[in-house]
């Protein structure tokens, strides 16, 4: 049984924005938009709440609250600072502990803030956002908590000496705000001044020095962009010696211009307006190509990592070091810095391997001591230090901590429990090609015992150059693999897993090939006998919502059932809504004839047909998503219910853009998923 079919609707009625007859449900807080997300909530709870669901939120929650798990830190001076929630402190606990006491199983922790009771003061279900501690002093820090888990948070200032938030300090009302330290008394802050100071994607414009003790209404205006622009933002670079200010403006999602501020002077950084990083180290410049660059007589591919002197390339020097390029299996994952040297990590077939990199001569020398087949990643780095954490992890393989420092051997510091039986699990990675013969990889993650197709959860994203790697997850493998079932991960373009290039033939116009990856994968599960259309579901959230739609949409008959959450879905409104307006460059701009065409193609809202049978559809969102806005998978799924297709809905009312605010919401959403899939795809085993 699916919730109440309101009358029918065709595609043709709902192609043009004045005809959406389902605009009211973008009012996200109108009585009439949330008594329908009720009366949805209640048909979906009513239907896959059962005992089986109840045992699967149990077992996820234990996994999410369990004090076995890896406390993740990084170091501010003499500590090692934590986020931790837990079944006590569902909101969280801002803590801190010392090297010594972090090696033992039960360090002791001094907690700084105390979410859950700060909550319970100010009668708020607060939502950590994090904090920004002015180095080196480390006296200060810039609190920020969301209301419900939204982009847009308040600020407050916090003395890390006394413990409290300081009497008349720096505060901020709720804002999708930017701010950092110039100094002790002052901050650099974007935010919303009032009219005219958000760009239409809804970020600051505008960057303003504030010094303590005044209004912000006094502030001094420092830099500013334009309404079209995506945001802009400023920094200082407080390194003892290396003092600099910085500003920049992100006029679209992929371009950048960037400045140092020197007294009212703007001194512009001549690299790649769309470079996918640039960052400066003490007396070191990186920059990260998305494109091909050409400087003088010699062109650098794109993905490749440069290295330049700043103050001389500020000079006009272009003295250009490669400090890593990629080949056609390779690319560059992340990158850290320690005081004095680089951490990189990239990835080969999207299996990652790290090296440390000396600057100057550039020289790379692999880590010793990382377990093989396993995914690894910079936790942290101290770059006023020589200390670094990694994590490494694999499908069946729990995290491992390994500590760094200075002479560059790794100690195991910290293990994760492992929260399902992996002796039998296998693992094994497969390509196959897509519709324009690219070779397209995926992993696939079973039990060993498997004889024959069964029960299936293909994952996608396909997205803003988003790597998928395979990390080990504890609630996929108690609620999903320790049950029978198989999951793939499949690297699609859009992603990064082979650098930049994966992500930009797949961007506008090239959109298609995303989808055709997912499918090319899903076909050849069911032609190796993995699986079979009725046993085979898939699942993706936000970019990868999106991709779900059009999986709904246009292959309708390839899958036993689909699992959208947090998704675009109306491409024809997504850049009036929210932060929609920043996607333009990944996606296109509907209001713009020549992109339309293309977008049309896919735009999920603007596909549904009522002739074709579509899969079982879970609906997830949240109405405190202030970044892809709720209206979207409101008004697929009233839309679908009308073109008579089976769809369950659930929206939390906290949660912004991952759909939870906390360990227990979390593990709702995650036991609403498995038990909607085990209904859809076949039974499970206890």
């Amino acid at each position: 049984m699916t919730p109440e079919v309101t009358p029918a609707a065709t595609s043709e009625a709902i192609s043009a924005t004045q005809d959406d007859p389902y605009l009211w449900l973008e009012d996200v807080d109108s009585d009439r938009a949330l008594d329908w997300v009720r009366a949805r909530n209640e048909a979906t709870q009513a239907e896959f709440c059962d005992a089986a669901f109840e045992e699967m939120r149990t077992q996820a929650l234990e996994v999410l609250d369990t004090d076995a798990r890896i406390p993740y830190v990084r170091r501010r001076g003499e500590f090692l600072y934590n986020f931790w929630r837990d079944a006590d402190n569902p909101r969280g606990l801002w803590r801190r502990t010392t090297l010594d006491s972090y090696r033992t199983d039960t360090p002791e922790w001094e907690v700084l803030i105390d979410v859950d009771e700060l909550g319970r003061a100010d009668n708020t279900k607060w939502v950590w956002a994090g904090a920004d501690v002015i180095e080196p002093e480390l006296t200060r820090a810039l609190a920020s908590l969301s209301r419900g888990g939204s982009d847009a948070v308040i600020v407050r200032e916090f003395d890390m000496l006394t413990g409290e938030f300081v009497p008349d300090g720096f505060e901020l009302p709720e804002a999708k705000t930017q701010i950092s330290w110039e100094d002790v008394d002052t901050v650099l802050v974007g935010t919303d001044f009032g009219p005219d100071s958000m760009t239409d994607s809804g970020y600051p414009r505008i960057v303003k020095r504030w010094r303590r003790g005044t209004p912000l209404a006094a502030a001094e205006t420092l830099f500013e962009g334009e309404r079209g622009d995506v945001s802009v933002s400023g920094y200082r670079d407080r390194t003892p010696g290396f003092e600099r200010t910085f500003v920049g403006r992100s006029v679209d999602f992929w371009n950048r211009l960037r400045f140092e501020l020197r007294g009212s002077e703007l001194i512009p950084i001549d690299v790649p307006t769309d470079a996918s990083s640039v960052s400066i180290h003490r007396e070191w410049m990186l920059i990260e190509l998305r494109t091909d660059w050409t400087v003088h007589s010699t062109t650098y591919r794109a993905g490749t990592l440069l290295a330049a002197n700043y103050d001389e390339f500020l000079s006009g020097t272009r003295d250009l070091h490669v400090v890593f390029e990629p080949d056609e299996h390779t690319c560059l994952y992340h990158y850290a810095w320690t005081r004095d040297r680089l951490l990189l990590v990239s990835l080969a077939d999207v299996a990652s391997r790290v090296e440390i990199v000396t600057p100057g001569d550039w020289q790379c020398e692999p880590v010793a001591g990382i377990p093989d087949s396993t995914n690894t990643v910079i936790v942290a780095a101290d770059d006023l230090g020589d200390e670094f954490f990694l994590d490494s992890s694999g499908f069946d393989t729990p995290s491992r901590l390994l500590r760094g420092a200075k002479d560059g051997e790794l100690e195991p510091i910290k293990f994760a429990p492992a929260f399902f039986d992996a002796e039998n699990i296998t693992v094994s990675q497969h390509f196959v090609k897509s519709a324009d013969g690219t070779s397209i990889p995926y992993f696939v993650v079973r039990p060993g015992a498997s004889d024959g197709p069964g029960p299936t959860l293909l994952y996608g994203y396909g997205g803003f150059e988003t790597s998928n790697t395979p990390s080990y997850g504890g609630v996929l493998g108690r609620l999903w693999l320790a049950r029978g079932g198989t999951y793939v991960l499949a690297n699609i373009r859009g992603g990064g897993e082979y650098g930049p290039s994966w992500h930009t033939q797949a961007m506008r116009e090239g959109r298609h090939k995303v989808a055709e990856d997912f499918v090319a994968v899903a076909d050849d599960l069911v032609r190796r006998g993995i699986t079979t259309v009725e046993q085979l579901g898939a699942q993706g959230g936000s970019n990868g919502g999106l991709l779900m739609g059009i999986m709904l949409t246009k292959y309708p008959e390839k899958f036993g059932a689909l699992v959208c959450s947090v998704p675009l879905l109306d491409m024809k409104r997504y850049h009036l809504l929210l932060a929609g307006a920043s996607w333009i460059a990944e996606y296109g701009d509907p209001d713009n004839p020549d992109d339309w065409a293309f977008i049309s193609e896919y735009s999920p809202y603007q596909n549904i047909s009522s002739d074709r049978k579509y899969p079982p559809v879970l609906m997830t969102t949240s109405t405190r998503d202030d970044r892809v806005h709720p209206g979207h998978a409101r008004k697929m799924t009233a839309a679908l219910e009308a073109a008579g297709h089976p769809i369950w809905y659930y929206e939390n009312i906290e949660g912004g853009h991952g759909g939870a605010a906390d360990n227990e919401q979390s593990a709702f959403k995650m036991a609403l998923t498995y038990s909607f899939l085990w209904r859809t795809l076949g039974s499970c085993r206890a």
